[in-house]
């Protein structure tokens, strides 16, 4: 190489340098710390700190704090081991970032699979011969989805999955998107479901029905905990729906024809660790098929050869893409990634 090249070579390198720099810089945004942080003692209590201050974490004695951190140490060195080998998607330091793994699952999924699905009222299933299905659908994009919620540390998914599904076919066939009470259901739908302590959205759809509909969220708002049943509330409008059927199991296409008509209520194993801490990408598990918790199918689409269906979660808007998920499909497995694929259900109303 002529000495003249030298000058070049160099600013070329080090112009590769530093976008290489500025692009990991992003990253470490994105997913709440960076290299540097885990290099000393004094930088990880530091960036506990931070974290504790973007979170409004306050515990109520010095051993209780000591204990956190440990468990924040941990889980940030499983976060940073997954993200140097995934490439689809990406870990983050999220709120969750002070419990174990243990007491995440214990209060934040709720599903109830083990519950006998009924379909006494949900024997047919409209889209079956739905046709030729377009390369991607977002509900949100058409105004069917409200904004992302917040179970709290109750076990009440199935009751968001099951709201979001309303909520979804109320816009469409009405033209009015109404945020409905997960409230209700906590506290009135007791037969079968329980509470904070989990349920299943059949049987939350055929209660709707039984009901006579749903009251809006803001006059019947949530608490995070278990309440009693307000009956004095059946004054006030409700959102009614027809009744509910079941999209049959283990079937994707069909999975993705009712998702052109309408968002769907969906059953996922969330138990695993990445799921706790996923911040974003296209999420490709690790995860079995044991149902343990509800969300909403919103959409499907196809990123870098990569396919996806859009979850809503309801663990607020701070997880994942916005409270969002976007989960891998077309895997190959007739039950779907995470089991997305063997308990769907939907809402139907006339018009």
């Amino acid at each position: 190489m002529a000495l003249s090249a030298f000058p070049k070579f160099f600013l070329l390198s080090f112009s590769i340098s530093l976008f290489i720099c500025s692009a990991l810089a992003r990253d470490f945004s994105i997913v709440g710390y960076s290299p540097d942080d885990l290099t000393s003692m004094d930088k990880l209590i530091d960036l506990f700190e931070s974290w504790m201050s973007k979170h409004d974490k306050i515990y109520e004695s010095i051993e209780e704090k000591l204990h956190r951190f440990e468990l924040f140490k941990d889980n940030l060195k499983h976060i940073d081991e997954t993200n140097k080998k995934v490439s689809s998607y990406w870990l983050g330091l999220n709120e969750f970032a002070d419990l174990s793994h243990q007491e995440f699952k214990n209060m934040y999924l709720g599903l109830k699979s083990e519950l006998p699905k009924r379909r006494e009222s949900s024997q047919d299933f409209s889209y079956r011969d739905a046709g030729d299905f377009p390369k991607s659908v977002d509900w949100r994009k058409k105004g069917a989805v409200t904004q992302v919620k917040n179970q709290g540390a109750c076990g009440s998914c199935w009751a968001f999955s099951t709201v979001a599904a309303v909520e979804g076919i109320n816009q469409i066939v009405t033209g009015n998107l109404t945020s409905l009470s997960e409230q209700e259901l906590i506290d009135c739908d007791t037969s079968f479901n329980n509470g904070c302590n989990g349920g299943l959205m059949d049987y939350a759809f055929s209660f709707i029905v039984s009901n006579g509909g749903l009251h809006k969220e803001d006059d019947y708002p949530y608490h995070m905990e278990e309440g009693t049943c307000a009956k004095e509330k059946e004054i006030q409008e409700v959102v009614t729906i027809s009744g509910y059927e079941d999209v049959p199991a283990n079937d994707e296409e069909s999975l993705l024809n009712s998702l052109v008509h309408q968002p769907l209520s969906v059953a996922i194993e969330a138990s695993d660790r990445n799921f706790q801490f996923y911040s974003g990408g296209v999420f490709s598990g690790p995860c079995g098929t044991d149902l343990d918790h509800g969300v909403a199918a919103v959409g499907y689409g196809s990123t870098n050869d990569s396919d996806y269906i859009i979850v809503k979660n309801s663990w607020g808007a701070k997880w994942g893409e916005n409270g969002y998920i976007r989960m891998k499909r077309n895997t190959g497995k007739s039950e779907g990634l995470c089991g997305i694929n063997k308990m769907a259900s939907y809402p139907t109303k006339k018009e």
